[in-house]
């Protein structure tokens, strides 16, 4: 699976040792940003070759009770930092989330409405994967308080989803759209494309059947062979850089001609149908995470602190429980140079962009601060001279990497 945390560090520092707080700087927040939540379940049927995330092959019987105490503990040392504050949104990634049974998934949802202040009509997404869905299971996890589901469907042909490593098939990924699609209101489809072998044919067959069930959200991912993965190890033939260009381009006029608007970098919906968790990330609010492996971002009047959780998860589980925070992998604060860049590494993936007054609401800047950059991204091209909003160019949005370098 894929799941949509988006943990963003700048390259250009090193981190100090797990558990330790670097100095807060001379950040001044009036009012924090909105938060979100993300809860990691770490466990896979089995690993896809392509994936880099935090996902294990799942033991035959997942200790369900033993994690569950464990989000409980996780949860309950990291409520100081939140204590208070509305959770705008929930998502339930991994892994493969709908491993867990509905028994498991209702009390998750109870665990985060006694501690938190989730709002009643808060986004709460679970991500599944299509060879672990089950009709009953996922009319339970409706009625827990699931409103949106995201299904790993990543390609409809049989030949591609082998390549992959996926455990499902054509047909399990149909059904499971549709049984998706009668117990939430809101569906999301993840497909990839650049696949192993495949053409621009193929690659158009895809977004086609994808769309063809009318979902209000799509997720389409170039496949990429990220490092530490077998596919960087053992990489397969992709399609050349021309023909996953010619790709992207399609895709995007298709889903344009269905009533989808591409609104960010990887994200398609429907008006009023965005991602509202992936939004916080990307207009660079907070979010907490739970469970091993998990990032998290929060802010205080006077500093933004980044944590995450220890990776494994059987140490995770060990850890949290003892409720000393030695289930911490890493808390540091984000110093003031990491900001501009970490603010627009998210900001600028947004196809509209965001505010200008955004830059200083979510990092104690002032947007003095970037005032060189912003005038010489400007001058090259690659940013809009929009006095209110932050957002890329034409240009800048397709040499993203370029305008973002620009902050580092």
């Amino acid at each position: 699976m894929t799941h949509r945390q988006i943990p963003i560090v700048s390259p250009t520092k090193r981190h100090p040792p797990a558990g330790s707080v670097t100095s807060p700087g001379s950040l001044s927040l009036t009012a924090l940003p909105p938060l979100s939540l993300y809860v990691h379940v770490p466990w896979c049927v089995r690993k896809c070759p392509y994936c880099d995330f935090n996902s294990h092959t799942a033991p035959e019987k997942i200790p369900e009770d033993l994690y569950l105490d464990a989000l409980a503990a996780d949860l309950e040392q990291a409520l100081p930092d939140i204590w208070g504050r509305q959770v705008h949104s929930v998502f339930i990634g991994g892994g493969t989330p709908s491993l867990l049974s509905d028994r498991a998934v209702d009390r998750v949802l109870s665990l985060l409405r006694a501690y938190l202040n989730v709002w009643p009509d808060a986004e709460i997404t679970l991500e599944a994967n299509p060879g672990t869905v089950e009709a009953s299971k996922f009319k339970a996890y409706a009625a827990a308080g699931i409103n949106r589901i995201s299904l790993g469907i990543q390609s409809f042909d049989d030949t591609k989803l082998h390549a992959l490593g996926r455990i499902h098939d054509q047909r399990q990924a149909m059904d499971a759209i549709e049984i998706a699609m009668r117990a939430v209101p809101r569906v999301n489809l993840d497909l990839m494309y650049g696949l192993p072998g495949q053409s621009i044919d193929e690659c158009e067959q895809d977004v086609r059947q994808a769309m063809s069930f009318g979902t209000d959200h799509l997720s389409l991912y170039q496949l990429t062979l990220e490092p530490s993965t077998v596919f960087a190890k053992f990489p397969p033939a992709l399609p050349d850089e021309e023909v996953q260009g010619d790709m992207e381009d399609m895709l995007v006029e298709m889903t344009a001609q269905g009533g989808l608007e591409r609104y960010e970098v990887s994200a398609y919906a429907r008006p009023g149908q965005q991602c509202r968790h992936n939004r916080n990330y990307w207009e660079f609010g907070d979010y907490l995470g739970i469970g091993p492996g998990a990032h998290g971002k929060i802010s205080f009047p006077n500093r933004i602190e980044r944590h995450a959780k220890l990776r494994n998860p059987e140490s995770w589980i060990q850890s949290a429980l003892k409720r000393d925070q030695s289930h911490l992998a890493e808390k540091r604060v984000v110093s003031s140079a990491e900001l501009p860049f970490e603010f627009m590494l998210n900001a600028l993936r947004l196809k509209q962009g965001v505010p200008v007054h955004f830059f200083q609401d979510r990092t104690g800047l002032s947007i003095a601060t970037i005032r060189r950059q912003i005038d010489h991204a400007v001058s090259q091209g690659l940013l809009a001279s929009d006095p209110t909003r932050f957002v890329a160019t034409p240009q800048g949005w397709h040499f993203l990497n370029d305008l973002h370098e620009i902050f580092l």
